[in-house]
Order: C-alpha cells, then structure tokens, then sequence
C-alpha cells in the first residue's frame, strides 16, 4: 500500500477536532456532512486494537490451551509439545495489522468530510491546535467549534538504573518479539503483567516477575488478588516486594538486580502501568483543567472545563477499559451532537456498574464495590459466596481453587460481585446486568431460571447465600 500523504487544506477550521484514532474513530451517522479533523500521533486504531485487548487476548487463548494440556487432569493424558511463536504472532498481527491500515486509508480516503493528520496535536489556545505533523518539518494549526480528546495512555517506565540500556519491552513491542525467549523477566504486578505472564509462561518461557508490594492485582478485592498471587506464583516465580535496584547487560543475558539475588533473563517486560496522554496537548493553554493524577478532568457527560471540549477513555477516567471508553464516546458524540443542533439536554455515563476481566490464568472479573470499599466507607452489607467445586459443572471441572463472591447490601441491593476462575467474565455478566438495572439480589436470585448445570450456578448459589443470610436477619429482629 502506497503511503498516504499529509493533507495541506486551505480553510483549517472545522466543525469537530478528534484527538486520537480508537474509540474516538466510532464518528457516528448523525454527524454525517460536519467538516472533522482527526489526529493521530501512531499507529491508526488506538491501543486496543494495536497493542491491547484484540492481540493480547488473540494470544491468551492459545496459552489458556496450552496450560490445559500441561495440567493433564480428569483422568487423561496430555501434554504440550511447543509453540510456533512466529506462525501465531503473524496469524494474529497479519489481521489486526489489516485492520488498522484499512482504518486507516478508509478514514484519509474515503470519509466525506473527513481530514486525516498524522502527528501530534498541541493546544495553542481555546479550542485551537498546533498539529506536528510525523515525519515532516511542518507544523498545521487547526481550530474548531467543538473537540474531542481521545488520544488514549502510554506505558509508564520506572526509574529503575540501566533500563534505558538493556532493550527492554512494553506491551506495545512485547508480542511482536522474533522468537518465544526462554526466559522473560516482568516488571510489575498489574493486570498487563498477569496476562503477559500467563501468555508467555503458558507457551514456553521460563518467567520471573518482580513486584514492589507483597500481591498482585492489589486494585482487586483482597481475597482476589491473594488467592490470584498464589495460584499464579504456581507457574510463575515471583519476586515480591522485591523491585530491582539495577538492570544490566550481562554476558548470559539480562542481568535483574534485586534484593534477593540477581536473575538472568533474555527479555525484559517493563509492566508497571499505563499513564495518560494528557501532558502531550498541554491542556493547560486550551483552558482545560486537569486532575492530580495527570487526567483531563471531565463531568458525566464527558464535558471538560473548556466550553466545547470533550474528553474519553484513558485519556480521562482510571479504569483503563475499552467497553467503557466505547459507551464514553457514544455519550460524548451524542452531546457533541446535541450542542451542534442547540438542544441543552445532555446525555450522561453512569460509572456504577462498570465491570472488568484480568485474562490471566486463573481468569478474574470484578464488578462494583471491593469489601474494602464498603468498610471503609462504614456500608453495612452480607457476602455471599460459592466455589465452583459446589456446583455440578465444578465438580465436573474437578476445580478446588476457583469462587464467586457477591456484596449485598441489607436492602437487598447489589453493591459488588467478584470471580475468579474460569468463565470468569462471561458469568459475571447477569450481575453487571442486575445493579445495571437496580435489581434486588431476591429477584436475581430466585425469580431467574439459571441453566443446569452451567457454570453460571455459581453466581445463583452465590446470590441465594447472601439472601438466606439477609433472610436470616430478618428473622432474628
């Protein structure tokens, strides 16, 4: 495919400015004949696409097989053989690589309206930019009646000495190595270096990770994230509250310096977390406010402190989560919408029931409050709980480790459901859709029909234990 040149218009005002080529890419039909920029700083599709969910999760799959092979239980016989690691990494970027190019020559070529800017897009004043256009000298100011910042997170690089020197990974270059390395050094204990861990570990590598605190996944509820730490330290050698103190080139390897010892591996994975693209528009000199923790600051209907400005996904909540920042957007082009056609009412998120999935080994889905939460803010409520080994599919799993557990307040309401096992994120789902709703765990519990004997019998027998117990109190008055 022949390169796509850089537009040079002569009228540089536009009714909308997009930031950022992921979810802000969903332009709906109702703006159909609005004169739009787009700017994208990298690769066209934004981090889902490229280097997030879609791939990563392209490789879970496999490396989810290849544990069930190795584990040989329920009475037969089997075993992992080995990757081809060249022929499953073309497989998976071969499509989302097509579909990023095809994006992208669909949105420089064939949108009515539409005009591609590949660079990086700075705030100069009010809803006007200065656009550094990739690969050439030349700088484009661009303004416009409304904007929309989605221009997404990067991989946070720790202070950690010698790292600049060693050829380290992120997860945007992690997944396109060469060849399946031996062994793979992780730095970090959040959800991309539990799924990276699981991927890598699960196919062949020798892997050691290093953690700062004591846990992995420690955002999740703490009976997840403890049980999760020892199930994966199962496969994984983990190196926690041990973060190093210096990497190095050594003459076997990388060189991983840390309290207990130094480790040697052939890849490093730097994995300690994403940060918002925020301090690259220098939001500041387009009056748009920011929080603490470097975000663009936004109310529920995705509206900045600058009139007109927008903003969505990594860029502006903590969750990090691609089906969040897809209903953000809708939200936000709906009032982008409507302040274009001059209706006042807007539309809003509700951040309630926002649920999430670690697609590790055990897999993990959390939904609303953690008990720390509800403790801490003094919420009286009842745990329900289930092993998957108490329901029929769990015995025909013979799985001794996986559970569900429900947070039910004393009215009945729903306040959080946490799993962990597998299925997790699909078996979630009926309590997403239940606080969703405003459903009462006695109606979920009782007045729904679950199949026999599917796995989503945990969540049920979850839900009628925190029932009986509210039952139980009542009685007891």
């Amino acid at each position: 495919m022949n390169p796509i040149p850089h537009p040079h218009p002569t009228d540089r005002h536009f009714d909308l400015i997009i930031v950022g080529s992921g979810s802000g890419n969903a332009i709906p039909p109702e703006l159909a004949g609005w004169r739009i920029a787009m700017v994208e700083r990298g690769v066209f599709g934004g981090t889902c696409l490229n280097v997030g969910c879609i791939p990563s999760k392209m490789f879970v799959l496999p490396a989810d097989r290849a544990v069930e092979a190795q584990e040989s239980e329920l009475n037969i016989t089997t075993r992992f053989e080995g990757v081809d690691w060249p022929a499953l990494r073309n497989r998976i970027f071969g499509r989302v690589d097509a579909i990023s190019r095809g994006g992208e020559e669909y949105r420089a070529t064939g949108t009515e309206g539409l005009t591609l800017f590949r660079g990086t897009a700075r705030f100069v004043a009010d809803r006007t930019f200065d656009v550094r256009l990739n690969d050439e000298p030349d700088t484009v100011t661009i303004s416009a009646d409304q904007v929309l910042l989605a221009a997404g997170s990067r991989p946070v690089i720790p202070p950690v000495p010698g790292l600049g020197d060693v050829g380290y990974h992120t997860s945007d270059t992690i997944m396109r190595v060469d060849t399946l390395p031996a062994r793979l050094g992780i730095l970090g204990g959040g959800y991309i270096a539990a799924e990276m861990g699981h991927v890598f570990s699960g196919l062949g590598s020798s892997v050691q990770l290093f953690n700062r605190s004591d846990a992995l996944l420690r955002w999740e509820d703490q009976e997840v994230s403890e049980r999760f730490t020892r199930r994966f330290g199962e496969r994984v050698q983990l190196h926690l509250n041990d973060f190093p103190s210096l990497v190095r080139n050594g003459s076997d390897g990388i060189e991983i310096v840390a309290s207990g010892g130094v480790a040697v591996v052939d890849e490093l994975l730097v994995a300690v977390g994403r940060i918002p693209n925020a301090d690259l528009l220098d939001p500041a000199r387009g009056e748009v406010a920011v929080t603490a923790d470097g975000r663009i600051e936004t109310d529920p209907s995705m509206a900045t402190s600058a009139p007109g400005v927008w903003a969505v996904g990594d860029l502006t909540n903590p969750f990090q989560l691609k089906h969040l920042a897809n209903a953000e957007t809708n939200v936000a082009f709906s009032n982008i919408h409507r302040a274009g056609s001059g209706e006042p009412e807007r539309r809003s998120v509700d951040y309630s029931a926002v649920p999430s999935a670690v697609f590790s080994h055990p897999q993990i889905a959390s939904v609303g409050a953690r008990e720390r939460d509800l403790r801490r803010s003094g919420t009286p409520y009842v745990v329900g709980r289930r092993d998957y080994a108490g329901t029929a599919y769990g015995w025909a799993l013979d799985d001794h480790h996986s559970f569900a557990k429900v947070l039910v307040a004393h009215d009945g309401s729903i306040l959080g459901a946490h799993v962990m096992g597998p299925q997790a994120a699909s078996i979630i789902q009926p309590v997403v859709q239940a606080m969703a709703f405003g459903q009462r765990a006695g109606a979920v519990a009782r007045d729904v029909l679950y199949i026999h004997p599917a796995l989503t019998e945990v969540i049920e027998n979850a839900l009628l234990d925190a029932v009986d117990q509210l039952d139980a109190r009542t009685r007891a008055r």
